[in-house]
């Protein structure tokens, strides 16, 4: 198996690319960001998937979106979700110190 170390996409398929941008973004947002009617018009994963992976110059732009959003967006988190507590301490009993001897 090759190794691309340099490259964002490998080992990442369509669907996990559609799911996290559908997260990130929304159905909305992604319909504006890439003008395609299988996000707008009653968009789901199944017929995104579908289009995307007939049409070439579609998925390219799909995935240069998600470079872009992976790497300068948070994810979006709905309302209702409660945020992360910064109440306890971080749980260091997996690191060791590096030892000083040669």
């Amino acid at each position: 198996m090759d190794n691309q170390p340099k490259n964002p996409l490998h080992g990442v398929t369509l669907e996990q690319i559609l799911v996290e941008l559908e997260q990130r973004l929304g159905w909305r947002t992604l319909g504006e960001q890439v003008k395609i009617k299988c996000f707008t018009d009653a968009p789901s994963i199944k017929s995104s998937l579908k289009f995307l992976r007939k049409t070439p110059w579609a998925r390219d732009k799909v995935e240069a979106l998600y470079i872009h959003t992976i790497n300068n967006k948070p994810i979006r988190r709905p309302k209702s979700a409660p945020r992360p507590t910064s109440d306890r301490a971080p749980d260091t009993s997996a690191f060791v110190w590096p030892s000083m001897k040669k």
